[in-house]
């Protein structure tokens, strides 16, 4: 009982470390209805004091990703709005609720931290549950690490649903985005040889994580064929993973893998319905679960090295509209971070 009690004591502690002139006014971006960029709007909000398995986060770069925009796009269930935006942040802890630990172990006022499937992640300070907030490796840049786990958890699924093992060789759909170039290390560490789908203008990209660039269009299908064949493996494409949604991804995997189960797609569920193939998506409890399970891995895998996030640009927080144009351009060339001011 006495250690409890001063588990408590230390808790409190913890969280009145923060000066109470900390609980004032933060910027946050909302999307106040459904539709285009122009729904998007930055707000004055109080952020609450974290209660008892939560921590505060002042957040040093919010990361950003195509879900930010797309999942507003369409009409939705209006009772929801208005909807915080932004699911990854990184930053430091402001305070913590009574008792409360991060996920990876411990805490304290001035961690260095990152957070992930959180929402409202677009703002300068967050409160968000304990079990999310990870120890950012001092390795790797708060825009970074701030762009870490969304895509990575992304690729990470791909790769387990369609059971990549060492030895295979698997098309990658999209393999210069965000998710492609976290696929691209990933399968590079199971073992297996991927080929993968970009402009040219970006296959530097593909190669410099370990792919090999097949330009998409007309002639697909032979394209990937030939270039399974010069890397001498017989078997041919074993799984095709889509990172981009479109008709001729989705066909291309079909006319190549034999096997259904081992073809998934990130943005076109209709087409997997339609076909028997797999989708998956974080609203989905199975991927959230999945996701939420592969984050401490990846991050250990950023502390060392072993998986990197090519950033593009950085913007201030206020100018999240114009991030946001720049990010569904298609063609950012890495990662976007928005950098609040402290």
């Amino acid at each position: 009982m006495a250690e409890a009690g001063a588990a408590g004591l230390a808790g409190a502690a913890a969280a009145l470390s923060s000066p109470v002139q900390n609980w004032h006014m933060e910027k946050m971006w909302f999307a106040t209805d459904f539709g285009g960029l122009d729904v998007f709007e930055e707000r004055e909000v109080e952020v609450d004091a974290p209660q008892p398995g939560e921590v505060t986060i002042e957040v040093r770069a919010a990361g950003m990703n195509p879900a930010d925009y797309k999942h507003v796009a369409r009409q939705g269930d209006r009772s929801i709005l208005p909807i915080r935006v932004g699911y990854e942040v990184s930053g430091v802890i402001r305070a913590l609720g009574e008792s409360t630990e991060i996920a990876s172990g411990g805490g304290a006022v001035g961690d260095e931290v990152i957070a992930f499937r959180v929402s409202g992640g677009y703002s300068s300070a967050i409160t968000v549950p304990g079990k999310d907030v990870f120890a950012k490796p001092a390795s790797i840049g708060f825009d970074e690490a701030a762009n870490l786990l969304l895509a990575g958890a992304t690729a990470a699924e791909m790769l387990a649903v369609t059971g990549v093992a060492a030895g295979d060789t698997i098309l990658l759909n999209g393999a210069s985005g965000a998710v492609g170039v976290s696929v691209l290390q990933q399968a590079r560490l199971i073992g297996a040889t991927v080929i993968g789908t970009a402009s040219e203008a970006n296959f530097d990209v593909v190669r410099r994580f370990g792919g090999t660039p097949v330009a998409y269009g007309p002639g697909l299908e032979q394209r990937v064929r030939a270039a399974a064949a010069a890397d001498a493996r017989p078997s041919g494409i074993v799984a095709g993973l889509d990172a981009v949604g479109t008709d001729e991804a989705s066909e291309v995997s079909l006319a190549l893998v034999p096997d259904r189960q081992r073809i998934v797609t990130i943005a076109a569920a209709p087409l997997a319905k339609q076909h028997g193939f797999i989708a998956i998506g974080g609203a989905m409890p199975e991927s959230a679960a999945f996701r939420d399970a592969a984050r401490a891995r990846l991050i250990a895998l950023a502390a060392d090295g072993s998986l990197v996030v090519p950033m593009a640009r950085t913007y201030p927080l206020a100018d999240a509209k114009e991030a946001l144009r720049y990010l569904s351009s298609q063609h950012p060339g890495g990662k976007v971070a928005l950098i609040p001011e402290h």
